[in-house]
């Protein structure tokens, strides 16, 4: 397949994926229930962090997380007392628990009211050309108030060698454009030009098959290497391309 040949292909595959219908199974349909800012902004983070196994399990868990938060993710984070977190205890999913959520709703918390939020922690870090030195920064500013060590393991680190597959797939929902009605284009302030693809054993697969990516594992090295093949099919939004893998990886087997 000549280049030219492969955007085609990869670009028909966007313009099938990157629809609402999308969303009737993927667990960005738990944030498109908020209309608010700072709601979108909670639920999607809380909801990429919960975001490894079976997606039925995730959207499930996710839309229980944000009945601990009952229903209203920024004031239950931002108001919330030492009592509150009680409940939040019995949560679960995978190795992350309630105990993890408690932390990350006191760090949401110190990051809304210390630090601006989120968008200004991810865009004031971002460097010329690339998300990855941010999500770094972000994990710092995330546990710099007194945490379990067990706890850090729910944020990733490209600094540390990893893909952060979850991480760049929050700044996707919060930075790509939401003219299809699937990610949000909430944050301006961020090029979608820097973001990166989400990198998991199915988009790794159908990168590795359409020569897209040769690395085996699926690190930090992986992803630079995703990253350039992406660039070069389109510069201004390489991350549309996410759509493509994953659904040629989930749905069609590829």
């Amino acid at each position: 397949m000549t280049k030219a040949d492969l955007k085609d292909f990869l670009d028909a595959k966007v313009q099938e994926y990157n629809h609402p219908k999308f969303l009737e199974d993927d667990p960005l349909q738990v944030p498109h229930r908020f209309s608010k800012k700072e709601d979108i902004e909670i639920s999607g983070f809380l909801t990429a962090t919960i975001a490894w196994g079976n997606r039925k399990s995730i959207i499930n868990n996710a839309t229980k997380l944000m009945g601990l938060l009952d229903n209203a993710p920024y004031d239950f984070v931002l108001n919330h007392s030492e009592n509150d977190l009680e409940k939040l205890v019995p949560f679960v999913h995978r190795t992350f628990n309630g105990f993890d959520l408690g932390y990350f709703v006191t760090s949401l918390k110190n990051i809304y009211k210390n630090h601006g939020g989120l968008e200004v922690v991810f865009t004031q870090y971002q460097t010329v050309d690339s998300m990855q030195g941010a999500i770094s920064h972000f994990k710092e500013v995330f546990f710099e108030l007194e945490h379990e060590q067990r706890t850090t393991k729910h944020i990733s680190d490209p600094n540390k060698g990893s893909a952060a597959k979850r991480i760049n797939m929050f700044l996707r929902w919060m930075v790509r454009d939401n003219s299809t009605g699937v990610d949000f284009g909430l944050w301006r302030g961020i090029d979608p030009a820097k973001l990166s693809c989400p990198l998991d054993v199915h988009s790794g697969n159908v990168a590795r098959k359409l020569k897209l990516l040769e690395r085996k594992q699926n690190d930090a090295k992986a992803l630079q290497e995703l990253d350039k093949s992406l660039r070069k099919l389109d510069a201004t939004d390489p991350v549309k391309y996410d759509f493509a893998l994953f659904g040629l990886g989930v749905f069609e087997k590829f």
